[in-house]
């Protein structure tokens, strides 16, 4: 058995950028393998109180570390052209070779709507998604090889230009999805999953629908990879992990999708609605670091190639340290 890929999931909806980054250097000082941040443009609550520029904060801290360097999901749909998303991946890569990989997502309203664009249902989000997929793997091909790409498609348009910045190897791209569809599409021409949303009952069936994707397309499994993004509360008491799941990650607890809410202000008015009992088996809340290694050594049975926590309450230094001394050297796969 080996030690897994355990990471640091850092919250730029929570803390502003220099102690994102001097919190994500923190873990890996304690045994963290690398950090993985989301991209958006306002926080899910008020209280959490941040939202900065994803790619200037990976950026910087790729410079003041030696980690993997996540980020996602990014939406390339709305606020963002696909062949921009591609330019800031190849551009991070190439400054970090080796260490980046780039997750896509179809989008959130809370975000994504602020350009003002029509706000779409979900099937044509993820056919966008899938499209913007396409342009980026053709841009990253392309450039590699020297030539241009063009795209001339039902959501998106490309003019015949390349990508001028490209590393040796273009990074990967997974796919976010908590949905049997998505997933066995993302079989089809991404490189991997990104879980952040399913219940654990339902990973396996994931994995399936991304494994019978991968077949049809004749394409080999063991090159694809499977991450997890891990929202946990931990705290030295049960009371204030439940504190904290409560006031800084009430989402957690919401049994319904998100992605049409538009305001942090109208997801504080429904956050009031959520209970403590509300959590069970979508995130686990305790005091005790052993019942979150077991949590997390379930998912890795699942066959997870690599986890990244995000503790949901402010004691992050607190949680670096109790997690690098008592639960990632307990965990295998």
């Amino acid at each position: 058995m080996t030690a897994p890929l355990i990471g640091y999931a850092a919250a730029l909806e929570q803390f502003a950028p220099l102690e994102a980054i001097e919190l994500a250097t923190l873990a890996l000082k304690h045994g963290f393998a690398g950090t993985v941040a989301t991209e958006g443009f306002q926080p899910w609550t008020p209280q959490q109180g941040q939202s900065s520029f994803v790619w200037n904060v990976v950026s910087a801290l790729g410079a003041s570390t030696t980690g993997v360097l996540g980020v996602g999901p990014v939406a390339p749909t709305f606020r963002w052209h696909p062949a921009m998303v591609a330019q800031a991946s190849a551009t991070l890569a190439t400054m970090y070779p080796g260490r980046h990989w780039l997750a896509l997502g179809s989008g959130e309203a809370m975000s994504d709507h602020i350009v003002g664009q029509r706000w779409p249902e979900p099937a044509e989000r993820i056919a966008r998604m899938f499209e913007a997929l396409s342009i980026i793997k053709k841009l990253f091909a392309a450039s590699l090889a020297g030539k241009d790409a063009r795209h001339d498609g039902e959501h998106f348009q490309l003019e015949t230009s390349r990508l001028w910045t490209m590393p040796a190897t273009a990074p990967d791209i997974l796919i976010q999805t908590a949905g049997p569809v998505t997933a066995k599409r993302a079989g089809r021409s991404a490189d991997g999953l990104l879980i952040e949303a399913a219940p654990i009952d339902r990973i396996g069936m994931l994995f399936q629908r991304f494994a019978d994707g991968a077949r049809e397309a004749g394409r080999d499994l063991a090159s694809t990879t499977r991450v997890l993004r891990m929202h946990l509360s931990w705290a030295a008491t049960e009371e204030q992990a439940m504190a904290n799941a409560l006031g800084e990650w009430p989402n957690g607890g919401m049994r319904f999708a998100k992605s049409d809410i538009r305001s942090p202000f109208d997801l504080e008015q429904i956050a009031k609605l959520v209970r403590p009992e509300d959590f069970a088996g979508r995130m686990v809340v305790s005091s005790d670091p052993d019942v979150h290694r077991a949590n997390i050594q379930a998912h890795l049975d699942l066959g997870f190639d690599a986890v990244y926590l995000h503790n949901v309450g402010r004691n992050q230094a607190e949680f670096i340290e109790v997690f690098g001394r008592e639960v990632l050297p307990a965990l295998r796969r």
